[in-house]
Parts: structure tokens; sequence; C-alpha cells
């Protein structure tokens, strides 16, 4: 949503238009996202104003303020802004005290009461015949036009319009353009545990078969979608990307490179892992952002661990896929069989065939065979004998 709005606002600027106003209705959402679009909001070069349509709750109620005025439907309500963990229980006081003063501050840039902002956040302020302690506050429309947070009481966009000074105005709805909806899908909760399946899967199969194939392509595709959409909306940097890079790299080198699986390995995939949390969480994470970036990557873990076992166990005996797969066996006595040792040749003379460096081939008693001297050269046509059988090779050594 945050990259959304900010593109809305610069089209705004340059389009020349006279305002913006922003239709309000949410329960909430990321804090960072708020931020963002906080942010954007009072940079504007052209004036913001918040319609609370009905409600403006949480990070809702800093989008409202940061506006140059906040108009809300009779019956609306905005304030409950205290940040909450997975559980929806109170956050821990670093990031309350955090929220509270991000709401001060947009308060007084605004020239709005602080406190009342920072008893959106706070339970613990109490401001007389307005909120009790232990209550956080949550204004109604009424009560946010009678203490300065709301301009006034308006029905609907006409109505708004007057009150902002362009009655008849013509207003332009801006939508999301197709890339801010495929980067919103991409992010849903349901969507990133697959991508993160599907790049783990790819990592799986890639360290299986030794070679860059299909599930390296997979691995790469499904982990660009996943970190590229996360860059976009701002909750990854190009350090989780540069953090993905050298994971990749260290598998990479453990697989092609080194023999056996060992330190590079494990430090490769505690990268990658490191990487996916974070491009998760984003730059100033409450207890909930974490919670959900742990319960993704364990889903993602948990969708990846059936797949492989699916895989291995009954993908081999399918009738479909069961031709991927080498079904047979060889019991041990029919396994490899070394070559007969030559003793019949042992003591025999011969010529060499060609240049023995110290492999090469000789006549030996009228047979061609192949023949290894001690690490000795000898040029084509030397006379040899064999002194030695061992297998397949037949040791010899020059005869003067």
């Amino acid at each position: 949503l945050a990259p959304y709005v900010a593109r809305s606002l610069r089209e705004a600027a340059a389009a020349g238009a006279a305002a913006v106003y922003l239709d309000i209705d949410t329960p909430g959402g990321r804090v960072d996202a708020a931020e963002r679009i906080s942010d954007a909001i009072r940079r504007s070069e052209v004036p913001v104003y918040a319609f609370v349509n009905p409600r403006a709750f949480s990070a809702g109620a800093l989008i409202a303020i940061s506006a140059r005025e906040v108009y809300m439907r009779p019956g609306a309500v905005m304030g409950a802004a205290t940040p909450v963990d997975g559980e929806g229980k109170r956050a821990p006081e670093k990031m309350v005290s955090a929220m509270r003063a991000e709401f001060r501050a947009v308060a007084e840039e605004r020239g709005l009461d602080p406190r009342i902002a920072e008893a959106m956040v706070d339970e613990a302020i109490e401001i007389p015949e307005l909120v009790d302690k232990g209550v956080l506050l949550t204004l109604t429309s009424g009560e946010a036009r009678k203490v300065g947070y709301a301009k006034g009481e308006v029905a609907d966009e006409a109505a708004l319009l007057r009150a902002i000074g362009h009655p008849g105005a013509e207003v332009v709805p801006v939508d999301p353009n197709w890339a801010e909806q495929v980067v919103r899908f991409l992010t849903n909760p349901l969507v990133s545990p697959l991508l993160l399946s599907l790049g783990m899967l790819g990592l799986v199969f890639e360290i299986k078969s030794g070679a860059f194939g299909l599930g390296g392509l997979l691995s790469l595709t499904s982990l660009g979608l996943f970190f590229g959409s996360s860059l976009v909306l701002g909750l990854a940097g190009w350090e989780e990307v540069l953090l993905l890079g050298l994971g990749l790299i260290a598998l990479g080198v453990e697989v092609f490179v080194l023999p056996g699986f060992g330190v590079a390995g494990f430090l490769g995939i505690g990268a990658i892992a490191a990487a996916m949390v974070l491009a998760l969480i984003g730059a100033a994470p409450t207890t909930g952002d974490v919670t959900q970036a742990l319960a993704i990557l364990a889903a993602s873990l948990l969708i990846t661990a059936a797949v492989v076992y699916a895989w291995l166990r009954h993908i081999p005996s399918s009738n479909r896929f069961g031709g991927l797969f080498l079904k047979g066996g060889m019991p041990q006595a029919e396994g490899y069989i070394s070559a007969a040792m030559r003793a019949d040749l042992m003591g025999k003379d011969g010529v060499a065939l060609t240049d023995l460096r110290p492999a090469g081939t000789a006549t030996i008693a009228g047979e061609r065979v192949d023949v290894v001297t001690e690490g000795e050269y000898l040029s084509q046509g030397s006379p040899v004998r064999v002194i030695r059988s061992e297998g397949y090779r037949l040791v010899v050594q020059h005869v003067p």
C-alpha cells in the first residue's frame, strides 16, 4: 500500500491537482508501512485531506492525522493505536514508546494536542473528561471535532469537496497499477510460503543433482520473486539480497567444489534463512511482524519437507513418474567383478604397440593387451616383459 500511496501523490503533483483526499477505512496494519505513508503525506506537494469513512484504527489513525485536515463521516471512529504482537497482546514498551513518539511528532507538526495522540497509543495516559487511565483513546467523530482532531463531519464525497473548498471539482480516482497488484499478491501471507517453499525445493533438488539445472532455475525464479516484491514494498533492502547471494554462493561452493556437506553448506543455509526472515519483518518490526515471519518460514519448511518426503517415498512407485527412477537392484554377488588375473602372461615377452607413458598397449604372446610400466617411458616398438599382473593391468618393464 505504501508504494501505491506515494505514487498517487507524485502523479497528483505532476498533474497539477488542487488536492488529494484519502478515503480511510482500516483496522490497522504494519507499522513500517504506515510510517512510510505518513512521511509521503507530509512531504506531498499537493494538500492531502483524510476522510475517515468509517474507521481509522491503529496505523490508520497515524495516516489520518498526518493529513492537512481530517474529516469524518458521522459515527466514524479513530484511534486505538497501541502496537500489538501476533496474539493481539500489547507489544513491549520499546515498541510502544517508539509509536507514541511517532504520533506525538505528527500531532505537533499538524498543530494538534500531542497528549491526545499519545493517548491513542498508550493507555497509561489520562486526559480528564476524555479518557481514563488504563483505557486506550478512541475518538468518535463528534469527540474528534470537539478536540480539534477532525475539522468537521461530512456524509459523503460531495460534502467533503465543499468542506475543503473545492465544490463540484472533478475527482480522479487512482487505482493500483498492475505491478502494485502483482507485488500485493506475491507478498500475501498465503503466497509467500509457497514462493519460499519452491525456492527451497529448488535448492534441495540442485544439491541432490550436483549440477545446475531445472532445480536451480526454479529456486532463482521463486526467490527472485519473493525478494523482489519485498524490495518494492520496502520490507527488504539490498542488505538482505546480499545476504541471500552470499548464502547461495556458499551452497554452490559446497555442492560443486567441496566434497561432502560441511561448514560452507550450513553457513549457506543459515544465511539464506536469515535473509528470508529479515525480508519478511521489515526495518521496524513489531512482535507481531516477527511472529508472522516465523510462521511463514515454518509453513514453508513444512511444505518443503512434505514434498521432499512424497518425492522420495511415493513418486518412484507411481505409474506416471516411476520411470524417472532406477528401481532395479543388483545382488552383491552379481555386482562389480574385477578383471581376471592374467597369470598365464607372467614372464612373457612382447613389443610396445604404442608409446608407454607409462600406460599404453603392447602385444604379449601374440595378444593385444593394455599395459603399464613402473614409471619409465618407453617408445613404440620397445621390447617389454610382463613382471606383474594387477587385475585388468599388466605391469611390464623394458627388456634390454
